[in-house]
């Protein structure tokens, strides 16, 4: 047995500390100190069956808490298993603190069995990645890893603790650090009063909010801002539901692969006001392609360099205060409802349709329907890479922020399961559905086994069609034709069935809805899968290639 004073618990008391609700990881023979430790904490470990899964559980958690998510794996492969979570949490501003072993000490320096740099490995795709050299160094360096997770803007950290370091003594004084948390800055009064004179002169200015928004919890400023200016407001994939999708002002959500109806409403626009919003969002040029629009910069980080995001006026500090005291210095009113109608007529217009349509296999446009007639709206769905994510996020309308999360930094597929499951933990109040193409679904459908095993009621939407349908998508846009793209299928009821979860199969289109109650009210998990017809896709990206402005 371990003793009270070894760096295990030493590291379990530090977490504990940290606010730490759960570790998501698989344990190796180098940390099991560490696992052990757990057992005699307020930590709840959560064994999953793939360290992949571990990652993305841990980015979810960060992302909806804002806290930091702990994944935890063994060295060498396990470590290298966490990478892919890692990556999507760095790109996606989620805070991340992944812990994996490594080999001791005395034979990290040579050729040995398992000896990898991890550290190398993983720096490039982290804010900070390091190797504990001595028991001593871990409640400054984790405390490192937490602040530089957490701090704008967010990201993933890694450490790699030595199996001769975990199972060091340590003094009995040894205790954690005080956890100190960063404030935001408050915003330049001279950055407030130059964006004020830009807003003041601007002719159709527009504001275009990203998940940097949703972060700082700044939903309720930019809709006084909006108000009190009457400036329409565009959000990012990633930026969903800071704005609701009902208001007057809003207009969408800008991020497809085509000039959509949200579009419209940015060309026409000579100042864009973005708050929140990060480049790996979304790349600029589709919403400033000439580079000639005056852009104000608000953002608890600074912006990055990028030919068509010239910054006008930046201003950094807390955003909510900065939206505050910009709409109390702006002394002017625009007339921006009158093109958010519009455009919120075209997407309810198409809503209506998907209602209305009763082909089977189903078209995506009647699988968002129903997804949003059986959700709350404050229920939480998790959309999958793949055209599953472009349905979703142009179509589904979002009304409370984080309440449909997507991949959009790294576009990573095969989070939405192992993600579902983190969700219900970090919001056990909410109904939570991951909707997967089945491309997607089996790259982590393992962790329905995890989901089942801890008793987290989750709902697995799959959207069936036996191919990896948003490249298809792609090919038959740009080549006339598509190739090397399709796949079978497990019969998913009885796979779900397998891992103890209720497994169901819809049959027609007027099952889809009924079944997803029904799926979503059981106290356990539940599989759904849907064929869908993707000859939809090409119908959309016609009609909206076609498209001349609306208004």
């Amino acid at each position: 047995m371990s003793t009270q004073a070894d760096a295990a618990r030493l590291l379990v008391r530090i977490l504990e500390a940290e606010g730490v609700e759960y570790v998501f990881g698989i344990p190796g023979e180098e940390n099991i100190h560490f696992v052990d430790a757990l057992n005699d904490s307020s930590i709840r470990y959560v064994l999953v069956r793939h360290e992949q899964g571990a990652a993305f559980m841990a980015e979810i958690y960060g992302r909806l808490t804002g806290r930091a998510g702990v994944a935890s794996a063994t060295l060498g492969p396990g470590a290298i298993n966490l990478q892919l979570g890692v990556a999507d949490a760095t790109t996606n501003s989620t805070p991340v603190v992944a812990i994996s072993a490594q080999v001791g000490l005395d034979r990290i320096y040579k050729e040995s069995h398992q000896v990898i740099d991890l550290v190398s490995l993983f720096r490039p795709i982290t804010k900070w990645a390091d190797l504990t050299p001595t028991a001593e160094a871990l409640p400054e360096m984790v405390r490192k890893a937490f602040k530089t997770a957490q701090t704008e803007r967010p990201g993933a950290v890694y450490l790699a603790i030595p199996e001769d370091v975990e199972s060091a003594p340590v003094p009995e004084t040894l205790k954690p650090l005080a956890v100190n948390v960063v404030r935001p800055q408050e915003p330049s009064p001279a950055q407030i009063a130059r964006a004020a004179d830009v807003i003041a002169m601007a002719r159709q200015p527009v504001v275009v909010a990203g998940h940097g928004a949703t972060r700082a919890h700044a939903g309720e400023a930019l809709v006084h801002f909006a108000e009190t200016l009457g400036v329409p407001v565009a959000t990012t994939f990633n930026g969903k539901g800071v704005f609701p999708d009902d208001h007057r002002l809003a207009l969408g959500a800008v991020g497809f692969m085509r000039h959509d109806y949200v579009n419209f409403g940015l060309d026409r626009a000579d100042v864009l006001i973005t708050v929140g919003y990060e480049l790996q969002e979304f790349d600029p040029v589709k919403i400033n392609p000439d580079g000639d629009k005056q852009i104000l910069h608000i953002h608890q980080s600074p912006a990055e360099v990028d030919d068509h995001y010239t910054v006008t006026v930046g201003i950094q500090g807390d955003i909510s205060r900065t939206l505050r005291q910009l709409a109390d210095s702006v002394h002017r009113r625009f007339a921006g409802a009158g093109t958010g109608e519009k455009i919120r007529e075209l997407l309810r217009a198409e809503l209506e349709q998907g209602r209305a349509e009763d082909g089977f296999p189903l078209s995506p446009r009647r699988v968002v329907a129903d997804i949003r007639a059986a959700m709350g709206r404050e229920d939480i769905v998790l959309a999958d890479t793949g055209a599953v994510k472009m349905w979703m996020a142009r179509m589904y309308p979002t009304y409370e922020p984080n309440t449909l999360l997507v991949s959009n930094g790294l576009s990573s597929m095969g989070f939405a399961v192992p993600g579902a499951i983190a969700a219900k933990l970090a919001r056990p109040d909410r109904r939570v559905l991951a909707a997967t193409g089945d491309g997607a679904f089996l790259m982590n459908s393992q962790e329905l086994e995890t989901a089942v095993r801890e008793n987290v009621p989750i709902t697995v939407l799959i959207w069936e069609d036996g191919a990896y349908g948003l490249i298809g998508w792609k090919m038959d846009l740009e080549l006339g034709r598509s190739s090397n793209i399709g796949f079978g299928n497990p019969d998913f009821v009885t796979y779900a069935e397998s891992f103890g979860a209720r497994g169901y199969r819809v049959t027609s289109a007027g099952e889809l809805l009924p079944t997803l109650r029904k799926a979503l009210a059981d106290d356990g998990v539940s599989v759904v899968t849907v064929p869908v017809d993707y000859r939809a896709n090409l119908e959309l990206t016609d009609r909206l290639g076609e498209l001349t402005d609306p208004f």
